[in-house]
């Protein structure tokens, strides 16, 4: 049983250190404040080659696996950018596995390379208005017109559809009431964001302003057949296959942006000096952050065990949720422990705790909620009764 990164692994974390060295605190700052994406880094990554981690060789990808992804993920968040920088790149790690595992050669050859070399940006266009998390329940609507779908409704919290070229959307094709059970009857695309038939709305919101939320009005919007993927009425099982590496890269990066509010309230705590010592000689501010330090350890496990069983092909959706849900309370607690280990000047947004503090919430929040988590494992892995 190996509990360390294997020597590719910590490289793959150096590596990408180095390279979110030339984005730096202050660029993160300037970002939060004045939004706009965060186009630089972006390109940096994809011409370090990055954005192909776990994607197939045969498109351009590096073809390794969720582990190397979640190992890099932490890292940018680690490094400071946190979610602002890990959101940025967070789609084109993950987004079009669905496209990857049940797509056709020849839409993996139109889809994948433009993603990975950066050329082409995306967005995940899955939730709405009036179904929240019950995605059974969606109403955008997709009706077949000879060689093209006609898509109309509505989409909500869609990040990055602001500078979007393409989005992975799902719309029902069966209405659920004529659907032989509610899972059944809706279709995944991956097509052209057309803003002649899509109007994007930004959302102002509380954190992460470098990459854009927003709600879609989708009112006839012509997809070709051929951006269908796999068959129709299938498209949530294969979001499915999505949703655990989601998970798990939510959580690592979770996990780095706790290890970095932690750094940061530790140094200020060995450097700050009241009544003629400094405030991290005293066990009241020690021991919150080691407890913190213990929290995050614990949760890059959880990530690590959780990245493993998806890589080994093993069921790994108790452990992707486990590791989601520990890592979003432990860098959650970290965010706050910092902001309060800084006193005052955790509230000043030149010290970067408080943002830290406002993106951690990202990962409590998304994809999944706490308790929803938690009543998948009293279902899934204990056996109690549906409580929904």
């Amino acid at each position: 049983m190996e509990f360390a990164l294997t020597p590719e692994q910590q490289e793959i974390r150096a590596a990408v250190a180095r390279l979110c060295q030339r984005f730096g605190d202050e660029y993160w700052l300037k970002k939060d404040a004045e939004g706009g994406f965060p186009h630089e880094f972006h390109r940096a990554m994809a011409e370090a080659g990055w954005l192909g981690i776990a994607m197939p060789q045969a498109y351009g990808g590096s073809g390794l696996g969720i582990t190397e992804a979640a190992v890099l993920m932490q890292a940018v968040a680690e490094s400071g950018a946190g979610f602002s920088g890990a959101s940025a790149i967070h789609m084109n790690i993950f987004g079009l596995h669905p496209v990857v595992v049940f797509g056709s050669d020849e839409q993996k050859r139109r889809f994948l390379p433009p993603l990975i070399a950066g050329k082409q940006k995306t967005c995940f266009a899955v939730t709405e208005p009036d179904a929240g998390l019950d995605t059974t329940r969606l109403n955008t609507r997709a009706v077949r017109d000879g060689g093209h779908y006609v898509v109309s409704g509505r989409k909500i919290w869609i990040s990055t559809a602001q500078v979007a070229e393409k989005m992975l959307i799902l719309a029902r094709t069966t209405p659920v009431e004529q659907a032989a059970r509610p899972s059944l009857g809706m279709s995944l695309f991956y097509t052209d964001l057309d803003r002649g038939a899509v109007e994007v709305r930004e959302i102002p919101k509380m954190g992460r302003k470098a990459v854009d939320s927003n709600l879609l009005f989708i009112d006839g919007l012509k997809v070709p057949v051929a951006d269908r993927i796999g068959e129709e009425g299938r498209g949530f099982h294969y979001i499915l296959h999505g949703m655990n590496p989601e998970r798990i890269l939510i959580a690592a990066e979770a996990v780095g942006l706790g290890r970095a509010a932690l750094n940061r309230a530790a140094g200020y705590a060995a450097d700050r000096i009241v009544f003629d010592r400094p405030i991290g000689r005293n066990q009241a501010i020690q021991h919150p952050l080691a407890e913190r330090w213990i929290e995050l350890e614990a949760a890059e496990l959880m990530v690590l065990r959780a990245a493993a069983a998806y890589d080994r092909g093993e069921e790994a959706g108790p452990y992707a949720n486990a590791a989601k849900y520990c890592a979003a309370e432990a860098g959650f607690r970290a965010c706050e422990t910092a902001i309060m280990t800084h006193g005052g000047m955790g509230y000043a947004r030149e010290y970067h705790v408080e943002r830290y503090f406002r993106e951690i919430q990202i990962a409590r929040i998304a994809p999944i909620s706490p308790q929803l988590i938690l009543s998948y494992i009293a279902e899934r892995v204990l056996g109690l009764p549906k409580s929904y």
